[in-house]
C-alpha cells in the first residue's frame, strides 16, 4: 500500500481516501473534481484583516516620506536650517530602527493569510453515481497537496 498524503485529518493511500471518520475506497471514485467558492465569511474576514494590515503598514511609510520631503523646506528666519534637516533625518532613522522589530507580527499574519488563501476549496467525487463532497478547506497549499495525492492514487488504481 502506497501512502500519497497524510495529516491529522486526511489520509490518501493507494487503497482509500480517509477524511476525518469517513473512508472512501479509491476504486469507487469514478470522477474527482474541485471547486472554489469566492465568498465566505471566513474569507471575507481574512480579506479585511489583510487590507487592514497593509493599510497600517503603508500609512506610516507614506507619512514618513511626506515628512522627509518637507524637511528641506523648513526655514528659520527665512533661511534653510541644515541643523533641523539633519536632526529630522536622524530622528526618522532612529524611529525606523526602533520600530522594525514590531513589524514582525503583522508581516507574519499577512504571510499566513496569503499562504492559506481567502477562498474555500472543495474536493468532490462521484461515487457510485452520487456526487459527494469529500473535503472543504481554506488552506490552499494543503488542498493542492491533497488534490494531487487523490489524482495520483486514482491514476495508479486504473
Amino acid at each position: 500500500m502506497t501512502v500519497y498524503y497524510r495529516d491529522d485529518s486526511v489520509e490518501v493511500t493507494s487503497a482509500q481516501l480517509r477524511v476525518e471518520a469517513a473512508a472512501y475506497p479509491i476504486s469507487q471514485l469514478e470522477y474527482v473534481w474541485h471547486t472554489r467558492s469566492r465568498f465566505t465569511s471566513r474569507g471575507a474576514a481574512r480579506r479585511l484583516i489583510r487590507w487592514l494590515i497593509v493599510t497600517v503598514l503603508t500609512v506610516p511609510g507614506v507619512l514618513l516620506a511626506l515628512v522627509l520631503i518637507g524637511l528641506p523646506f523648513i526655514q528659520v528666519d527665512g533661511e534653510l536650517n541644515l541643523g533641523v534637516l539633519a536632526l529630522g533625518l536622524v530622528a526618522c532613522a532612529v524611529l525606523a530602527i526602533a520600530l522594525a522589530p514590531l513589524l514582525e507580527v503583522p508581516l507574519t499574519v499577512l504571510d499566513r493569510i496569503n499562504d492559506r488563501g481567502v477562498e474555500q476549496h472543495e474536493l468532490w467525487a462521484q461515487i457510485v453515481g452520487e456526487q459527494v463532497l469529500l473535503l472543504q478547506t481554506h488552506d490552499a497549499t494543503r488542498f493542492g497537496q491533497i488534490y494531487r495525492a487523490v489524482q495520483r492514487a486514482v491514476e495508479a488504481s486504473s
